[in-house]
C-alpha cells in the first residue's frame, strides 16, 4: 500500500503539560482508522497536527505532494452569510454538482432535510453541523479526518454515515482517520486503532472490539507485571524487616504494619535448600586460598590469606579502593599466580566475573538481546521454576519490545544487566560479580537480587553498594589495606566502626579487630553517636514511651469509630449522611493526632540515635 502521509517525532506541550512526545505513525491507503482515549489526552490536538492546522513544538508532518486532506474539526465555523447551498457546493453550476452521484447521495443522506436557499446563521447547531458535513464530504480528498462527526446525528444519520465510508474508496485506496465516541461507528468502518495516552500512541488492529480485547490482554500482562513487582516489594520488605539489628529500629506502629504487610513471605533465600544443591553441584572443595601472598609492583597487596569458599557460600567484600578487592577476584578465578602460598581449585568448579568495564560483550555487539541469550540455551531453571530465554530477559528488565533491540545500541545499564544474564545461562557454580550496581537503578536491581536468590551456586560480591551486599550475602569481609582479610560477624556496620577507629588511631583499630563482631559494635558505637548527653537520651526515652501510649490509644479509637461507621452504613444502607458525616469528623482528627505524634516520635528517636 502507497504512503499517503505520515508524522516524525511528533511533541507539543500546553503550558507544563506534554501533550505529544516525539510519536511517530503514518497513513497509508486502505488505512481506516479510529482514535481513541481519555478526553484531553491529544486526539484532537493530533489530528489538527497531521492535518497541518497546527505547528508541532518538534518533529514533522510529510505528505506525499499529490495527496489532498479534508478535515472536520469540532468547531468548524461556516461563513454565516452563505446560503446552504453555497455552502456546501459553492458557485459550481448546479447542472455540475447534480448530475455527480456521489453529492446527491451526501445532500439525501445529511441535509435533505435542510431548506437549500436558508442562511447558514439562521441554522440550528445540529443542521450547521450537517452542513459542514455534507460540505467536506462532495469533495474528493485521498485523506479524510473526521473530529466527532457523529455529534448532532440521529441514528440514521450515523448509520448513512458509516455506509457512505465504507463505499466511498476501493479498499485499497483512500485513508480515513476519525475521532468519535460512538463505539458502534468505529466497529462499523474502522480497521484499525489508535489509542492516544501518555503522550503516545499505540496501534492495534481492528475496530472498537478488536481494540478494546488487546487493551485487555495489554492490562492483563501489566497486572502480571505488576503483581511480579509487588513480590519483590514485599520480598524487599522482609528483608528489611529481618535484617541487621540497626535496620529495625523503626516506629513500633510501623513495624506492626510491616510485619502484617509480610506476614505470608518466606525468607528471602532458602539456604538450606540451596546449599544442598550447591553441594550437588560442586562436591565438597570449591575455591581454596591458604597462606596467600601477592606483590605487584614492588607492593605487597596480601599477605598470608587464608580463605576457603565452602559449596553455597555467598560472601560480600569490601574495602577502599586500590584495596585489592578486583585482584582477589582475579586471583580466585585464576587469571593470576599468588607469589607464595597455595591456591586449590575444585575439579568441578566453573566459574564466571562480572567485571566492571563489560568488556565480555565486544564479541556479540551485532545480535540482539534475546539472540545472546538464547545461543547459550533455551530454557532455564531459576528457583525451582523453568524460564523460558525470553521470560528470563524479562525478568532483568528487557520488555517485548527490548529483547529486540542490538547490543551495540544498549545502555550502560541495559548492557550490565545483560552481560550478568549470560553469566547466569552459562550455568557456572561460582559467580563473582565486581561492582554488580555500577549503571542499574533500584527497579532492576530488585530484580537482580531475586535472581541471585534463586541460584545455587557459590556467590562472591565486591561491592560499595551496602544494601545488596547484606541483601545477597550471608557474611561479609574486609580488606582494609593492611594485607590482611577480616571477618566481619557483625556486618557493613563492624567495617565502617573498623574503618573510623583506623582513621583515629592505627593501634585502636588492631585492638577493634581482635574484637568478635557484636561486641565490638556495640563498643564502637558507645564512642562516636549523636552527641547527646545521657540526660538527654534518659529524655528521649520516656517521650518515646510516652509517644507510643498515646499511639496505641488513638489507634483502638480510630478502630473504634471505623466499627460504628460500619454499623451505621449497614443499618441505614449508607443514606445516614449526618452520622457518618459526624464519625469521619472524628476519625479525621484522630489521623490527624496520629500523624503529629508519629513526627514528635521521629524527632525523639533521632537523639537516641
Amino acid at each position: 500500500m502507497a504512503h499517503l502521509l505520515g508524522a516524525e517525532n511528533l511533541s507539543i506541550s500546553f503550558g507544563t503539560r506534554t501533550i505529544l512526545d516525539e510519536v511517530s505513525l503514518g497513513i497509508d491507503e486502505g488505512d481506516r482508522i479510529g482514535m481513541v482515549g481519555r478526553n484531553g489526552d491529544g486526539k484532537s490536538t493530533l489530528m489538527r497536527l497531521l492535518a497541518e492546522r497546527q505547528s508541532p513544538d518538534a518533529g514533522r508532518v510529510t505528505r506525499r505532494r499529490d495527496v489532498s486532506v479534508g478535515y472536520l474539526d469540532q468547531s468548524d465555523v461556516l461563513d454565516g452569510s452563505l446560503t446552504v447551498g453555497e455552502a456546501v457546493v459553492g458557485d459550481r453550476p448546479e447542472h455540475e454538482w447534480a448530475s455527480d452521484p456521489r453529492i446527491r447521495d451526501v445532500m439525501g443522506g445529511l441535509i435533505s432535510e435542510v431548506d437549500w436557499h436558508a442562511t447558514v446563521s439562521s441554522l440550528s447547531g445540529g443542521q450547521k453541523r450537517r452542513v459542514a458535513l455534507a460540505k467536506l464530504l462532495v469533495r474528493e480528498d485521498d485523506v479524510v479526518m473526521l473530529d466527532e462527526p457523529t455529534n448532532h446525528l440521529d441514528v440514521e444519520g450515523v448509520a448513512w454515515l458509516a455506509g457512505h465510508l465504507k463505499q466511498r474508496w476501493r479498499a485499497t485506496e483512500g485513508g480515513l482517520l476519525v475521532v468519535t465516541h460512538d463505539r458502534w461507528f468505529l466497529d462499523e468502518v474502522c480497521t484499525r486503532t489508535w489509542e492516544v495516552h501518555d503522550a503516545v500512541v499505540d496501534g492495534f488492529d481492528g475496530g472498537y472490539a478488536a481494540y478494546v480485547l488487546a487493551r485487555a490482554e495489554r492490562d492483563r500482562m501489566a497486572a502480571v507485571v505488576e503483581n511480579k513487582r509487588q513480590q519483590l516489594v514485599k520480598k524487599e520488605l522482609a528483608w528489611l524487616r529481618r535484617g541487621a539489628p540497626a535496620r529495625t529500629s523503626k516506629p513500633k506502629f510501623r513495624i506492626e504494619a510491616a510485619n502484617a504487610l509480610i506476614a505470608d513471605v518466606p525468607e528471602p533465600r532458602d539456604t538450606l535448600s540451596l546449599n544442598k544443591m550447591a553441594t550437588a553441584r560442586l562436591g565438597k572443595d570449591v575455591l581454596d586460598l591458604e597462606d596467600m601472598s601477592l606483590e605487584l609492583g614492588g607492593k605487597t597487596l596480601f599477605k598470608d590469606i587464608t580463605l576457603r569458599l565452602a559449596p553455597g557460600e555467598r560472601l560480600g567484600l569490601v574495602g577502599v579502593n586500590g584495596a585489592g578487592k578486583t585482584t582477589l577476584l582475579r586471583l580466585l578465578n585464576g587469571d593470576i599466580a599468588p607469589t607464595s602460598g597455595k591456591f586449590k581449585r575444585g575439579k568441578t568448579v566453573q566459574t564466571a566475573v562480572l567485571t566492571q568495564d563489560v568488556r565480555e560483550l565486544a564479541d556479540v555487539e551485532d545480535l540482539r538481546v534475546i539472540e545472546v541469550i538464547e545461543k547459550e540455551k533455551r530454557v532455564f531453571s531459576v528457583g525451582g521454576r523453568e524460564l523460558s530465554a525470553g521470560q528470563l530477559v524479562e525478568q532483568l528488565g528487557f520488555s517485548n519490545q527490548r529483547q529486540w533491540t542490538p547490543v551495540k545500541e544498549l545502555s550502560g545499564g541495559e548492557r550490565r544487566r545483560l552481560q550478568l544474564l549470560r553469566l547466569l545461562v552459562g550455568e557456572p557454580n561460582v559467580l563473582m560479580l565486581d561492582e554488580p550496581t555500577n549503571d542499574l537503578d533500584t527497579d532492576t536491581l530488585a530484580a537482580v537480587e531475586d535472581v541471585l536468590d534463586g541460584w545455587p551456586g557459590t556467590l562472591v560480591v565486591v561491592s560499595h553498594d551496602r544494601y545488596l551486599l547484606e541483601r545477597v550475602t550471608d557474611h561479609q569481609m574486609a580488606l582494609l589495606g593492611d594485607g590482611h582479610l577480616r571477618g566481619l560477624p557483625g556486618g557493613v556496620d563492624q567495617y565502617l566502626q573498623l574503618r573510623r577507629a583506623a582513621e583515629g588511631s592505627g593501634q585502636a583499630a588492631a585492638s577493634v579487630l581482635g574484637a568478635a563482631g557484636p561486641a565490638s559494635g556495640t563498643a564502637a558505637a558507645g564512642d562516636g553517636g549523636s552527641g547527646a548527653s545521657e540526660a538527654e537520651k534518659r529524655a528521649a526515652r520516656k517521650e518515646l514511651t510516652r509517644i507510643e501510649r498515646q499511639l496505641t490509644r488513638l489507634s483502638q479509637q480510630a478502630d473504634k469509630l471505623k466499627a460504628q461507621m460500619a454499623e451505621v452504613t449497614e443499618a441505614s444502607g449508607g443514606a445516614d449522611f449526618e452520622k457518618l458525616g459526624e464519625l469521619n469528623t472524628k476519625l479525621q482528627a484522630v489521623a490527624a493526632e496520629q500523624e503529629e505524634l508519629e513526627m514528635q516520635w521521629l524527632e525523639a528517636s533521632e537523639v537516641l540515635e
